[in-house]
């Protein structure tokens, strides 16, 4: 019961984080917006987030992998680093997005785990893990 209230407050986190990254995306603010979802995924993964996000693809795995963290939880990593990628590619950041839609690949390929195609679908996932009843 704790594991379940745990992940449901980390997914409740990821998801607060995803509609404020989208507000500063729509604010023309893509960086803030990426900076919002670099934060949910030190959170989530309690690992700092500037160590992390430096590393490279395969060891964004390997290091989250032996790390304990709940692979629902790396599902939600994964997408936020593909979806974070956009933003900074918007923001003229083309190194540095195509590294993170590098680790989110990485992730996917790691956990097995198929990124979504779209942020609408990513959200629509989110929304059922946070309300599952559809309330």
């Amino acid at each position: 019961m704790l594991q379940r209230d745990y992940l449901m407050r980390l997914f409740a986190a990821f998801f607060q984080a995803i509609i404020k990254s989208l507000e500063k995306q729509k604010e023309k603010d893509p960086l803030q917006a990426a900076d919002t979802l670099e934060e949910a995924i030190s959170q989530a993964t309690e690992i700092d987030g500037s160590v992390l996000l430096s590393l490279a693809p395969e060891s964004m795995a390997s290091i989250l992998q032996v790390s304990g963290t709940d692979p629902r939880v790396i599902e939600y990593v994964a997408n936020s680093l593909k979806l974070e990628s956009e933003y900074l590619q918007e923001a003229g950041e083309g190194a540095t997005a195509n590294l993170r839609l590098q680790q989110a690949q990485a992730l996917a390929d790691a956990y097995g785990i198929e990124l979504a195609k779209t942020i609408e679908d990513f959200l629509e996932q989110v929304d059922k893990e946070v309300n599952p009843d559809g309330e």
